[in-house]
């Protein structure tokens, strides 16, 4: 209302009347307080008597839209002062205390010893001016542990020792940590490996156990050492022995087989690497059981020195894992569904066979076959001797060789 100074009492009072029930509000703060100004200015607020002082009240009240207390605020600030504007708030501050000098020079004693602990940094400051006597570390020589960490904190701090350092390229995952999918197909092995025990600090033999998912045909190996360089050879040998295409390779987190070597010889076979999760104790738990079953069953616990690993090694690729594989039965599982949704397996008689009579049982087996190789002519080497006539060659191999390694033993090896 721009004529709002120049109404009279009278015009003022019809205003009032004629306005009930009507509201008004300014538009900013600034504008209401000149205008509430203006007013008071031009009707000599401080002159009037109490009734008129009521009414230009009622006046103001209702053009701002102020309540009554904000109203008396803003004349009262008019009688006192002859204006009405808006008072500067004044948040309270604690006195500094520690100056840029302060946190400058706590700034560059973290950069020289690599920024310590609290109570580490806070010592180091009280010995600079207690001990050597630098002026400069007065008030910080008095700090507390708490507040040397809000120096810390503050922008000033953080960009004074702020330390820049090149991008570091990430280090390259090896393996997906995940189970394997293999879908009903051969190929995708589970491998682990298992120590023949110490004597007199000497390291025994490595077995290197490789075990396929869905047919468990399974293929060992021995190493003196579990170094790459012992231990690569023998595992490139085992994967030869399987008669299908390797399609994937699937271990425990150790450093054995989660290495660039592995990795690459994995990849010029183009199989998927996957590595145990954590938590998940099933990943890797088919290999663990044959690892108990077989190798322990057949070799025991004692120690066998490494330099009869390469006896053991041709031991394996002639007896025993042509014995697993075409005539020692294994348990297949039927998987299925309680009312709850949990997975419940049954072994029926029907479902032990051997891993070769699995393999030959899925559909288009043939196509999963390395080159050259046909299920008849695996077919003929597994009716080539009978299940009993080939265990017991493969026990009379076995005792030859423990008898040439000397076994030591704590535990008696079981003959089955």
């Amino acid at each position: 209302m721009r004529n709002a100074e120049s109404l009279s009492q009278k015009a003022i009072r019809e205003f009032l009347n004629w306005s009930e029930g009507i509201e008004f509000a300014g538009c900013g703060r600034e504008e209401k307080y000149a205008w509430v100004e203006r007013v008071l200015r031009a009707h000599h607020y401080g002159q009037l008597r109490k009734r008129e002082r009521g009414l230009v009240r009622a006046y103001v009240g209702k053009m701002t839209g102020l309540g009554p207390a904000q109203t008396t605020r803003l004349i009262r600030a008019f009688l006192d002062h002859g204006t009405v504007g808006a008072t500067a708030y004044q948040r309270h501050r604690f006195r500094t205390r520690y100056t840029a000098e302060d946190i400058a020079l706590l700034a560059e004693v973290d950069r020289a010893h690599e920024r310590l602990s609290g109570p580490a940094t806070r010592r180091i400051l009280q010995r600079e001016y207690e001990q050597y006597g630098n002026p400069a570390y007065a008030r910080l020589a008095k700090i507390s542990v708490s507040h040397l960490y809000n120096l810390r904190a503050t922008a000033r701090y953080r960009n004074q020792a702020a330390v820049f350092e090149p991008t570091r390229s990430s280090a390259e995952a090896i393996g997906e940590r995940r189970r394997p999918e293999p879908q009903g197909r051969p190929g995708f092995l589970r491998v682990d490996t298992v120590h023949q025990g110490d004597c007199d600090g000497a390291k025994g033999v490595y077995h290197i156990n490789a075990v396929d998912t869905v047919t468990q045909w399974q293929v060992v190996g021995c190493a003196s050492k579990i170094s790459e360089a012992y231990r690569l050879p023998v595992l490139e040998a085992m994967l030869a022995q399987f008669p299908f295409v390797i399609l994937g390779f699937h271990a425990d987190n150790g450093s054995e087989y989660i290495n660039h070597r592995v990795a690459k010889m994995l990849g010029k076979l183009q199989a998927e690497f996957t590595k145990s999760r954590a938590c998940r104790s099933q990943d890797n738990a088919l290999v663990e059981g044959k690892n108990g079953a077989v190798i322990r069953k057949l070799i025991g616990y004692g120690h066998i020195a490494g330099q009869h690993a390469e006896a053991i090694e041709q031991f394996y690729a002639e007896h025993l894992n042509r014995y697993l594989n075409f005539h020692r039965p294994c348990g297949f599982a039927t998987v299925s569904l309680d009312e709850r949704g949990k997975r419940r397996r049954q072994y029926k008689a029907e479902d032990y066979r051997t891993p070769f009579e699995k393999l030959k049982s899925l559909e288009g087996a043939e196509r999963y076959l390395k080159p050259g190789l046909s299920l008849a002519e695996l077919e003929r080497e597994a009716l080539a001797e009978s299940d009993t006539e080939c265990a017991r060659r493969m026990n009379a191999a076995k005792w030859r060789l423990l008898g040439q390694c000397k076994v030591q033993s704590p535990l008696p090896l079981r003959i089955r």
